[in-house]
């Protein structure tokens, strides 16, 4: 499989993918959104997108299952597996607030391959391949030196399950406030973890995921010299269920906060 070659192709979905996203909002109303649970939103934009990605990755790549957040799994095995978010920021497009994105990545059955995020606001395209640099807008990204909690800017996700999630990153919001440079809350996943790798921001936080939301933003920040793990530092985490994002240079000490209060996650 020609890694770069294939990248090129998806890049170009994802731009295409954009440019109707972008167009779709120009006209978007209220009464064309579904709920797919507690304050989880879902609109015909989210499975147009969806549907044109899956047809196009189809033909590039016929040997590939399939994780998508609206049709779920198609995947018995397969050598190789899509994992796509086609709106990932479903809520701030809604509510016509950036960011939101595009992300598709693809993987074999040990890691990711190809990760490609297309935000549609800013028109930024991240992307990077198993053994490239990674990039915005065709220019070369690294995440921040920045090594001082204290100067540190942090992203935090809020997901939907609140009753689950929410004891836990309230103690944690406590805990950094005022010992950080800064937190905020984005409400996209998979582009937050490209602006780690771009330098933007040092760290974020969140659980309760889909590995739609995190799958192709892992791999751009990975070859932008950033970390991925879970809570405890396991770097096994593509599950999402509990995402620690980082330039890697205050990991150990977030890895050391979020441990000792993950108890308080109730699954």
């Amino acid at each position: 499989m020609e890694l770069d070659k294939l990248t090129e192709e998806v890049k170009k979905l994802a731009l295409e993918t954009g440019a109707y996203i972008r167009a779709e909002r120009e006209a978007f109303s209220a009464d064309k959104i579904e709920q797919k649970g507690s304050h989880d939103y879902v609109s015909y934009v989210d499975k147009t997108s969806e549907r044109r990605i899956v047809e196009r990755l189809r033909e590039l790549c016929p040997e590939a299952g399939f994780i998508t957040e609206e049709a779920g799994r198609d995947y018995d095995g397969q050598p190789y597996c899509w994992v796509v978010d086609p709106l990932d920021g479903t809520t701030n497009f809604i509510h016509d607030n950036a960011p939101y994105c595009v992300s598709i990545a693809l993987r074999d059955h040990k890691e990711i391959l190809i990760g490609v995020v297309y935000e549609c606001v800013r028109d930024e395209l991240f992307w990077a391949y198993k053994g490239s640099k990674a990039f915005l807008n065709g220019k070369e990204i690294h995440v921040s030196p920045q090594s001082s909690m204290d100067q540190s800017f942090i992203e935090l996700g809020l997901p939907y399950r609140a009753d689950a999630f929410g004891p836990f990153i309230t103690k944690v919001i406590s805990t950094l406030y005022g010992s950080v440079g800064g937190l905020r809350i984005i409400g996209a996943a998979a582009c937050e973890l490209c602006y780690i790798a771009a330098g933007r921001f040092e760290a974020r936080i969140e659980g309760l995921l889909g590995p739609w939301d995190i799958a192709a933003g892992s791999l751009i920040l990975k070859q932008a010299g950033g970390k991925l793990t879970d809570f405890s530092g396991n770097p096994d985490c593509l599950d999402a269920r509990e995402v620690l994002a980082s330039n890697g240079k205050i990991h150990d000490r977030l890895v050391a906060l979020l441990q000792s209060e993950k108890n308080l996650i109730k699954l």
